[in-house]
């Protein structure tokens, strides 16, 4: 057991647990420090706009100006840098027509530090996508890049900084374009919600705390009284073998996410909890949500007690509508959703971490100052063998052969059948693993991952008596855009080692792995593998991914393509954008570490 040690005289008193989760009522950005390089009608319209319980400023202008530079921040008490946009956290709400000619120029007031800006979703020429040493050369200090593009597309959509950690220290921010037709939906209002997480640390510090003691975070392993109780309700046989087998693993199976509230303080618009952001509407009205996960490490499951909500665009694409009470957003994806709300004045917006530590939260009500109580965070939840993909016959509740383990550094391989929560589905094809994932020091285990799990609602999520969004419930509103069969198929596998917080592609991280190279106009399938016990949002800039069901059949196009443990997921990919992209996860600190790659689409 670790002992947490007290501060000694003269340091900084900790926030209680209760203000760190909800922050300070009055928590944002409170001054400018890099003002000198901002327009003077950028900083007045800086000041103008509401901070708190209010979204950002919305520009509509095809000719912008942006100003990326720093301003200091206070969300829970304590006052730190943050990297903003025009003075704002998040950045001004970007507001278009499909069809439109954009042109931004982006100008770096940091003083020392190169900066970019990547256009998350949206389909540009590859020297407008914002990433440093792919796109262009970044944006150094002084500098200004004009960023030029055609909008080919409508939906909900972000854009945030490709440079090292300013994404975690507050540079991103929604983009919305309104769609040139009619959208298949009525709505009489809408609200753009932004969620993300912040933390009082340097990134750039945390991110070296991540790999000096990866678990930090973790205050939830199992204790006696834990092994205790099981070994009552499971007996002493079962009770010792699971301990062992997660013991060999060097795993513990409360290690649900990387870094939680304990770091955290989650957001919804730039307000923590205790600010009550609040977005209004009249009863009766059908009131548009746009869902934007911009959280740099956070999976959050959305709820509204006591409204229904209709799924009707995944990634700024629409999709079949669909009814349900909850779901779960990664990093970097978006979700449209409507709600009628109506019997109440107040409705909470309701938005725990998946490991249950912490929310980000807010309201929908008829007038500023109400506010609906906040439900109670769900139990949470453990890992088991199945979540990862080697449930041995168990039933997806940690059976396992240990006979059919074979040794790693540091971590474990199986085989498994079908299983567990798969959702019904038929498929089954053991992976290959990749000769560089064999005896390599950054790799801590293989999973036999055989379906992909499209209809599994996911880890704390299963059974809790409410509809909860599944991939597998998804359908585009329009068939396959392509049409073609793929010509050739890339298997990939997520990779990497808890403990060393090493991430890569096949073993490989992003500094030795060589491009993935793909011909211009080909309709090709991805395969990825997450040999992982972790989740992992991965996302191909410039072209779309189409998700692929159980049956190898086209079913909804995204962006990101979120990749539970121990799953095997496929989707089409028509590279018709020339030049050179990133290929990542999009878990900031995963990205970091080495879980990238370099696509290039030639000729």
């Amino acid at each position: 057991m670790s002992t947490r040690i007290p501060p000694g005289p003269g340091a900084v008193p900790m926030p209680s647990r209760r203000l760190f989760v909800q922050g300070i009522a009055a928590g944002g950005v409170v001054a400018g420090i890099a003002a000198a390089g901002i327009p003077q009608r950028a900083l007045a319209a800086a000041s103008a706009a509401p901070r708190l319980a209010s979204a950002p400023a919305v520009i509509s202008d095809t000719r912008v100006e942006l100003a990326i530079g720093e301003s200091l921040a206070n969300f829970t008490g304590r006052t730190r840098q943050a990297i903003t946009v025009n003075g704002s956290l998040p950045a001004p709400i970007l507001r278009w027509r499909e069809g439109q000619t954009v042109d931004l120029f982006v100008r770096n007031t940091l003083g020392q530090h190169p900066t970019s800006i990547h256009w998350h979703g949206i389909l540009l020429p590859a020297n407008m996508d914002g990433v440093p040493g792919l796109s262009f050369n970044g944006i150094g200090p002084g500098e200004t890049y004009h960023y030029h593009f055609d909008l080919k597309q409508s939906g909900t959509y972000w854009y945030h900084s490709h440079s090292l950690f300013q994404e975690q220290a507050g540079l991103y921010g929604a983009l919305i374009i309104d769609p040139a037709e009619p959208a298949p939906y009525r709505h009489d209002r809408e609200h753009v919600i932004m969620l993300s997480d912040w933390t009082d640390m340097d990134p750039g510090a945390l991110f070296r705390r991540m790999k000096k003691l990866a678990e930090h975070d973790n205050y939830y392993k199992r204790t006696l009284p834990d092994f205790l109780r099981d070994a009552r309700r499971d007996g002493w046989s079962a009770a010792l073998s699971d301990r062992g087998m997660w013991g060999r693993m060097r795993m513990t199976p409360s290690d649900i996410s990387d870094i939680n509230a304990h770091t955290y303080t989650y957001l919804m618009n730039g307000t923590a909890p205790a600010g009550n952001w609040t977005g209004l509407f009249r009863s009766g009205e059908k009131v548009l949500l746009r869902f934007i996960n911009g959280a740099s490490m956070t999976y959050f499951d959305v709820r509204i007690p006591g409204l229904k909500m209709t799924v009707v665009a995944a990634d700024g694409q629409y999709i079949h509508p669909v009814s349900i009470d909850e779901f779960r957003i990664a990093p970097a994806e978006t979700y449209d959703v409507l709600v009628e709300p109506s019997g109440q004045d107040a409705f909470t917006i309701f938005c725990q971490d998946m490991g249950r530590t912490g929310y980000a939260a807010g309201t929908l009500a008829v007038r500023h100052g109400l506010q609906a109580p906040i439900p109670a965070r769900d139990p949470r939840p453990l890992l088991t063998m199945g979540d990862m993909g080697h449930d041995m016959g168990g039933g997806g509740h940690g059976g396992h052969d240990m006979a059919a383990m074979k040794g790693m550094e540091g971590g474990c391989g199986a085989s498994m059948g079908h299983g567990a929560h798969g959702g019904g589905e038929t498929t089954s094809k053991a992976p290959k693993h990749p000769a560089s994932e064999r005896n390599n020091p950054l790799v801590d285990m293989q999973s036999s991952a055989t379906e992909p799990k499209l209809d599994d609602p996911g880890i704390g999520l299963r059974d809790n008596g409410r509809q909860v969004l599944t991939y597998g419930a998804m359908r585009s509103l329009f068939e396959d855009p392509d049409g073609r069969e793929p010509g050739r198929e890339i298997e990939l596998h997520l990779t990497g080692h808890m403990e060393k917080f090493s991430w890569s592609f096949d073993g490989i991280p992003f500094a030795g792995a060589e491009p993935l190279r793909l011909n211009y106009g080909e309709r090709m399938r991805i395969v990825l593998v997450n040999d992982t016990m972790m989740q992992h949002p991965i996302h191909l800039h410039g072209v779309w991914s189409d998700l692929e069901d159980a049956q190898g059949e086209f079913q909804v196009r995204k962006h990101t393509i979120d990749m539970p443990p121990g799953t095997r997921r496929t989707y089409r990919v028509r590279a018709d954008a020339l030049g050179r992209w990133a290929y990542h996860c999009h878990l900031l600190y995963h990205m970091e570490a080495g879980m990238m790659r370099e696509v290039r689409i030639e000729e």
